[in-house]
């Protein structure tokens, strides 16, 4: 058995079955993890979904900010929707009910002691240990599988607040969460959040590291896994040696689709197909 941890699909179905034939992966025999970001901006979200769902428990996928901008607009934030959002297909599926169930159902953090790697979409909160990290995402998961999901869909946009402080409450408290786990990129070195710088390291506003590079963050020396980044441009072999493991690629953006097997951390990779 063999775990392949894949960065940001964004509905490239077709790089996505052209990378699981380059790992050989098998359903049932190995697993999937997957970093969030399945739809969106790409050519086939709906194909995706329908295929990562039927691979049942053989499939762990976390969300994404993509994948939670989909259930805000499916439950009425239409004014949310971007010229370049490619969601229709999605939204108009004679199976969309279904689809958008099993995605807000889909997990924000994935853990497992053995192999010892954790999954997120895009980062962890400097201050958080493993078991804060662990802790908030179960409780926003607790709000998106509850009945007040629509409320939280309605609350999560926005940056504030910046930093983390263990008494906030409510949607602000969800909120950062929100922010941390499926958006983040810099932070100053105080732990504060920076939403707006997105380019490679050595463009961001002085006084800002990537959220990894915090000065005492407090889950160092715990191999994540995280997608979101597609600028990062990391070298993928150092960057796995330091336990910090970047898959967004850019495939929906002419890059590539990389998978990473957790087991002796073997990278594969496919090139973007060509959109002309």
């Amino acid at each position: 058995m063999a775990t392949y941890a894949i960065g940001d699909i964004q509905g490239c179905l077709q790089e996505l079955q052209a990378l699981l034939r380059e790992t050989g992966f098998e359903p049932g025999r190995d697993r999937l993890w997957l970093t969030g970001d399945l739809v969106n901006r790409g050519p086939d979200s709906l194909g995706v979904l329908r295929l990562v769902r039927g691979l049942g428990d053989s499939a762990i996928a976390v969300l994404g900010n993509h994948d939670l901008h989909l259930l805000a607009v499916a439950h009425g934030n239409t004014d949310r929707l971007h010229k370049r959002d490619t969601l229709d297909a999605v939204l108009g599926a004679p199976d969309r009910d279904e689809l958008l169930e099993w995605l807000r159902r889909r997990p924000m953090l994935h853990y497992e002691s053995e192999p010892g790697f954790l999954m997120v979409h895009a980062g962890l909160a400097p201050q958080w240990d493993l078991r804060v990290s662990v802790n908030s995402a179960r409780e926003l998961e607790s709000v998106l599988r509850g009945h007040r999901y629509r409320e939280f869909l309605d609350h999560m946009y926005g940056n504030s607040p910046e930093r983390w402080d263990p008494g906030l409450s409510g949607w602000p408290r969800m909120r950062f969460i929100t922010n941390c786990l499926t958006r983040m990129r810099y932070c100053l070195t105080d732990g504060t959040l920076n939403l707006k710088a997105k380019g490679p390291p050595g463009t961001q506003p002085p006084g800002c590291v990537p959220w990894f590079e915090v000065p005492g963050r407090r889950t160092q020396g715990l191999p994540v896994i995280f997608g979101h980044w597609s600028t990062l441009r990391l070298d993928q072999e150092a960057a796995s040696r330091a336990d910090i493991h970047p898959l967004d690629t850019g495939c929906v953006w002419g890059g590539s689709l990389t998978a990473l097997r957790l087991e002796d951390r073997r990278l594969f990779s496919v090139p973007a197909a060509s959109r002309a």
